[in-house]
């Protein structure tokens, strides 16, 4: 707690006076009685406690209106384009944890994933009316997460007008169709905004293979950029449907364009078989490591994948690779990559190190919020 880490685990509290609601705000004090801070109880997860506050300031309306200002204003420079998206709040980074609230045009979608954003719900949700303009606010509290806090997954209306069924974001020049009521997290991954570009900047004149592709995020910045051909792999046949029409949307040679509804690591092992190469190819998987027990079984699959894709790569290529499971360090990614590159028998170099967007801050007191990690490898 000196440190101010904002959670406490179950195994760190030697007492509990009295018996706090899940969600209730409990004083946080030193075995020698001094006081620490303020924080959100929750008695069913292993993070007992998660930190409002570090200074002796009270957990009120007032607190959330200040909290959710500061967020808003750190990224005011987003917020001039009523047809863009952005993250507004981001958890215990912006000091609210366990709430995230991302931005798609004229619509917030917020997530609360702890009990103690659960408890205060009505008050952020009157915050961040008073400071951000829009037409409404929609919840998708329906992610797994929940359950650990003893939450019910939720997803409905919170204030105002119903967002529509499928809504347009630009992004880097892309216009893309965003499902805010059943898409993934709130809709879309808002974290890769600034990596798409970037990595379509390789891509003009490529063939290029787009694995775990989604929507299609990836798939439009390489076209945009210039990309001589792209495969689209991903397993949702929805999801897949949506890229074939922000495809359409962009207005896109579709003969530059396939999708392949399948497995991606059953698909790479079938292009090797078939003996396919590719000029560059981008792994961004879902992710493998949920908790400390998972965390050999997923370093194997990150290195499955990346050892197919190493396989798959033209000499000369580039492998863009990327783990969002905060549980797999940076130095360890950049192992597994190095472990498949020599299996694969590949030598391969780091130009460039990747991250989540700037509309995702780490605060520097939590590092376990730099949870995306990419590497641009150049393959020979």
């Amino acid at each position: 707690m000196l440190r101010k880490h904002p959670w406490i685990f179950s195994g760190a509290i030697a007492k509990i006076k009295g018996q706090p609601e899940a969600g209730q705000t409990v004083d946080v004090v030193a075995s020698d009685g001094r006081f620490l801070g303020f924080g959100a109880f929750c008695p069913n997860s292993q993070i007992r406690v998660r930190m409002w506050t570090f200074d002796q300031q009270t957990i009120d309306n007032k607190f959330f209106l200040q909290q959710i200002e500061r967020a808003v204003n750190r990224r005011k420079a987003n917020l001039s384009f009523p047809d863009g998206a952005c993250r507004l709040v981001n958890g215990e980074s912006d000091g609210l944890p366990g709430l995230i609230v991302d931005r798609y045009g004229h619509f917030l979608v917020a997530q609360f994933l702890a009990a103690g954003s659960e408890y205060w719900k009505p008050e952020i949700v009157a915050a961040l009316r008073r400071n951000v303009a829009c037409r409404g606010i929609f919840e998708r509290s329906d992610a797994t997460v929940r359950a650990k806090e003893g939450l019910p997954p939720v997803k409905g209306l919170l204030w105002g007008q119903e967002p529509p069924a499928w809504l347009i974001i630009n992004q880097s020049g892309c216009k893309l169709w965003v499902d805010v009521y059943n898409g993934h997290k709130t809709g879309f991954y808002l974290d890769q905004a600034e990596n798409r570009p970037l990595v379509g900047q390789y891509c003009k004149d490529k063939s290029v293979l787009n694995c775990f592709a989604y929507t299609g995020g990836f798939t439009m910045a390489a076209l945009a950029a210039g990309a001589k051909q792209v495969v689209s792999v991903d397993s949702s046949q929805a999801a897949l449907d949506i890229a074939q029409r922000n495809l359409e949307l962009n207005g896109f040679d579709s003969s530059r364009a396939s999708f392949i509804n399948g497995n991606v690591f059953e698909v790479l092992r079938k292009y090797r078989q078939q003996g396919r190469r590719f000029d560059v190819i981008i792994l961004d998987p879902p992710k493998f490591a949920e908790s400390y027990n998972h965390l050999k079984k997923a370093s194997r699959a990150y290195k499955d994948i990346n050892l197919q894709a190493l396989r798959l790569v033209n000499p000369g290529g580039l492998l863009t690779t990327f783990s969002c499971s905060g549980l797999i360090e940076p130095a360890l990614f950049q192992k597994i990559v190095f472990d498949a590159s020599l299996d694969a028998n590949r030598s391969a170099w780091i130009i460039k190190r990747l991250f989540q967007a700037e509309d995702h801050p780490v605060a520097v007191n939590f590092p376990e919020g730099a949870y995306l990690k990419g590497l641009i490898c150049l393959v020979d």
